[in-house]
């Protein structure tokens, strides 16, 4: 405990605001997101919050805090605390109930869904110190935030450079307004999938077991950033499949075959893997042709284009044949290669982006715990 400051539980210098229960988007007028126990799941043209930092009351994973920037809607899933004591600024409550986010989820009862009763997030204390240290507190933790979104758009401007570069180069896929020769990919490429694995054979530990929802995970993760696997195969039965069907090798594509989003994952491990048979299917990329990062590229824009025709189908599922069948340009492999080096280039840079932006984070969770643990 530090000299001159107090300590109150949350419910003796706070009140309580809770949602309000959502039925349907609105139609027409301005847009706010929804935000409470899943984050934003629709819009609205009204809004009842602005700048707060919002609690789930229903966490399905460890974040259950999040501070939301600008207007937005908060439903009967969410609530946010208000200061209704002079000793405590709200910027401040905001800031200390970001920190007690792991507290907070502790607090959460059951099991598949963490229930969080409200008398028990207000039974917890907080530190509160005077006016003048809660706004250096509040400005240091906001100067390191404000440097983490710097970052990350920087990441983002990288992202969307590397779309342009892609676009000026090869043109739209789906146009081919640069006139590149079209082939079928079945034909340049070998497309194939796994040998059936069943639920029985799946252990948990061993070679990792990938499904569409794992594929979709690795898409989005930086080079050489590790993956949480939950599914595993044994050593011996990988060695069999392998024996049968072969694996994939770094720079094949790995496509989940319910994929709205484009998704296309650039295998960058030689670590073993073994992938669901119909629900993933396995490009193997034939160099002559091709540069892996070019026809992921390609790929990604072709299949979102084949899902944007299906008009909202119940269950759009890409399937073997279709891919087999997919009409794709073939630029000139020395065009691509270029594309590929550029590509190249800005991963390094936005690697060298996210070891800055870990290193942010890092120091941001050491200061908020030096100020309120």
């Amino acid at each position: 405990m530090r000299e001159g400051w107090t300590y109150k539980r949350l419910g003796e210098v706070c009140e309580v605001e809770y949602g309000t229960r959502v039925v349907k988007q609105r139609d027409g007028g301005n847009v706010f997101p929804v935000y409470g126990g899943g984050g934003a799941t629709f819009k609205m043209d009204v809004y009842n919050r602005e700048n707060r930092v919002v609690v789930s009351r229903f966490a399905m994973s460890s974040k259950c805090t999040r501070m939301v920037k600008g207007k937005f809607y908060l439903n009967d899933s969410g609530l946010t605390l208000k200061s209704n004591s002079n000793s405590l600024l709200q910027i401040y409550l905001d800031t200390c109930i970001l920190a007690l986010n792991d507290k907070i989820y502790t607090l959460g009862r059951g099991v598949a869904q963490k229930n969080l009763k409200v008398d028990d997030l207000l039974r917890l204390s907080i530190p509160i110190p005077t006016h003048e240290r809660q706004q250096s507190i509040v400005a240091e933790l906001d100067k390191i935030n404000e440097l983490i979104g710097l970052k990350k758009s920087q990441l983002s401007d990288l992202d969307s450079l590397a779309q342009s570069i892609f676009y000026d180069m090869f043109g739209d896929p789906v146009e081919n307004e640069k006139g590149w020769e079209v082939k079928r990919l079945g034909d340049l490429c070998e497309i194939s999938s796994a040998k059936r694995v069943f639920i029985e054979e799946v252990v948990d530990s061993g070679v990792p077991f990938i499904r569409g929802t794992e594929l979709t995970a690795l898409s989005k993760l930086a080079r050489g950033e590790k993956m949480d696997y939950s599914l595993f195969i044994t050593q011996e039965h990988y060695e069999r499949l392998k024996a049968i069907t072969g694996v994939p090798k770094v720079g094949d594509l790995l496509i989940p075959s319910i994929n709205s989003e484009g998704i296309v994952w650039m295998v960058d491990t030689e670590e073993p893997l073994y992938f669901k048979d119909g629900r993933v299917l396995w490009v193997h990329v034939n160099k002559d042709a091709f540069t892996s990062e070019a026809l992921l590229k390609i790929m990604s824009v072709l299949i979102k284009n084949i899902f944007s025709s299906m008009n909202g189908a119940t269950f759009a599922e890409l399937k073997l044949f279709v891919l087999r069948d997919l009409l794709v340009p073939l630029p000139p492999l020395p065009l691509q290669q270029s594309f590929a080096s550029r590509i190249t280039a800005i991963e390094q840079q936005k690697q060298r982006i996210r070891t800055s932006i870990k290193d942010l984070e890092t120091l941001l969770a050491s200061r908020m715990q030096y100020w309120f643990d």
